[in-house]
């Protein structure tokens, strides 16, 4: 248990790793190996809560330190608050039961170039982003009546409907961060009730009212996923190989909450 914040829990995949080190910070790490298998290290705080359960509301100042292993790693890697949406659990090996959801998030997120993930054709939709998703309020029980249409999405025609109807229901905003991201930075976002504000060395980079729906969880990981909804083309999503192992290093991890965030 860290001071100040919920009892982060690992969600690992055969091989992966994640190591405490000093000053409350972690190794997160994912073995070496092909497209064939997916592979993930992730610390979050959510696997056993229902999503109205997740701890984190505005006003909310989450900061840390944060460096990975190579500048251009296979996959995604980041961190930050999410409603995790895409889960499917009916509760077993003790986790929450949850239905998929439309995304509410407010995170640093690298995604290697075959990832597409922005609905707008004037956002940027891979490499090192800062970024936010609010979502309509849809009932759980509507999504699962919609779901069936997501499978039309392996053609080009219905992917790219789809994709415009996530735009009406799916508000975003992001900014590219051009930083090497293999030496310590420090990350920091602020999130309250009208606006989001992410700093780089205590620079501003980008502030925002896409502010998401609460509450959120928190999440860091590192994986080899790719996931793609481009303008032109169908959806894809998948595992890429990397040849070597891949993590990343946090610490000094901070959550301030209430008048705390706001004074910071």
């Amino acid at each position: 248990m860290i001071s100040g914040l919920p009892d982060l829990k690992p969600n690992l995949t055969r091989g992966a790793q994640v190591v405490e080190i000093e000053n409350q910070g972690w190794h997160l790490e994912i073995p070496a190996g092909s497209k064939r298998s997916y592979r993930l290290a992730q610390l979050d705080d959510y696997r056993a809560l229902p999503r109205r359960a997740f701890r984190w509301k505005p006003p909310l100042k989450l900061s840390l330190q944060a460096r990975v292993s190579a500048q251009e790693l296979p996959g995604t890697w980041g961190f930050g608050l999410w409603n995790d949406p895409f889960s499917f659990s009916m509760g077993l090996g003790g986790m929450a039961q949850r239905f998929p959801a439309l995304p509410n998030a407010a995170w640093f997120f690298f995604a290697s170039p075959h990832n597409y993930l922005s609905f707008r054709n004037d956002l940027p939709a891979q490499g090192f982003l800062a970024a936010t998703f609010r979502s309509a309020a849809v009932p759980a029980p509507l999504l699962a009546l919609a779901s069936p249409v997501l499978t039309l999405t392996v053609l080009p025609l219905a992917a790219q409907v789809v994709r415009w109807l996530l735009r009406r229901v799916v508000r975003q905003d992001a900014t590219l961060i051009h930083t090497g991201v293999t030496g310590w930075h420090a990350y920091s976002l602020e999130w309250e009730a009208g606006r989001v504000r992410f700093c780089l060395d205590e620079v501003t980079i980008l502030e925002t009212e896409v502010v998401p729906r609460g509450p959120l969880s928190l999440v860091l990981w590192i994986d080899n996923q790719y996931a793609a909804l481009p303008p032109r083309g169908r959806l894809a999503y998948g595992a890429l190989a990397n040849p070597e192992a891949a993590w990343m290093e946090i610490r000094g991890l901070a959550l301030l909450e209430g008048a705390s965030a706001r004074s910071e």
